[in-house]
């Protein structure tokens, strides 16, 4: 007896749809796993080196409420809740981009306000400096300093205000989740932009002022020095809001976006696991 022929199955419509494979689904677990390590064990370094710097200032009494003090503070918040994160994905990331409102608020949308007020409070001390430096020979200005203080407080708390509202609408509503990501993306690198310009203006000012070059030398850094951290921060934030850009312009194609099966960390932007 002959055996049966099998008939051939036509491929389904299921099947069609599939998008093709891409970088994302190619990467081998263990790379996944590997940076995965990576990210914990450096946010984990850094907030040891932070909490030891925070002890040395109480250790030798130094000024307690400073520019020093509150970066630090801000970098210590950032790092622990970059670690608690991270460590999630060893068990079950699921879990990690499924969590309530305010876990998921605490978790992914708070480090990012961090983030904004750290360049704020960068703002804050460069553009001190120039007023300390001008004020010898333009004392009005120190009236300034105040409406300035006023000024990055409330852009601030819009900046909290809008990621508060918009991880609350994403969580909570049944709204769009791609129109509540663009739009608070949108907010977000707008102001991350405008602030690290407003940053590179206050360091061009200060390479051309003489006394503001005395003063920096005064407290153990140099115009060189600014002048490479400010680069760094603006091409950090020009790159982070092209990141969040792409993926946004991806989203609504038939290509994973290349994040290793974590969520979008930079910002969010991935509206499909919102």
């Amino acid at each position: 007896m002959e055996a049966p022929v099998e008939e051939e199955k036509e491929p389904s419509l299921m099947d069609k749809s599939i998008p093709l494979p891409t970088l994302s689904p190619a990467v081998p677990p263990y790379v996944t796993l590997s940076l995965t390590v990576v990210y914990t064990v450096f946010y984990s370094l850094l907030f040891l080196f932070v909490y030891v710097q925070l002890w040395l200032v109480l250790r030798y009494r130094h000024k307690r409420l400073s520019y020093q003090t509150v970066f630090l503070f801000l970098c210590l918040l950032w790092s622990a809740l970059r670690t608690v994160l991270f460590s999630f994905y060893f068990r079950n990331f699921v879990t990690a981009n499924t969590l309530g409102p305010f876990p998921f608020w605490l978790l992914y949308c708070f480090p990012v306000c961090l983030q904004f007020f750290t360049l704020c409070l960068m703002n804050l001390y460069f553009a001190q400096v120039v007023f300390k430096a001008k004020s010898k020979y333009a004392p009005e200005l120190l009236r300034y300093r105040l409406p300035l203080y006023l000024l990055f407080l409330f852009i601030s708390l819009v900046f909290l205000v809008v990621n508060l509202v918009c991880a609350l609408l994403v969580r909570m509503s049944s709204a769009e989740a791609h129109t509540i990501v663009l739009v608070r993306v949108a907010i977000n690198d707008t102001l991350f932009v405008l602030c690290a310009i407003s940053l590179s203006l206050c360091l061009y000012k200060i390479a051309k002022m003489s006394l503001a070059n005395i003063y920096l030398e005064s407290k153990g850094t140099s115009v060189c020095q600014v002048t490479v951290i400010g680069a760094i921060v603006i091409l950090l934030y020009a790159s982070r809001a092209c990141y969040n850009l792409v993926v946004l312009g991806l989203s609504n194609k038939s290509i994973n976006s290349f994040d290793y099966d974590w969520y979008n960390v930079s910002d969010q932007v991935n509206p499909h696991t919102s």
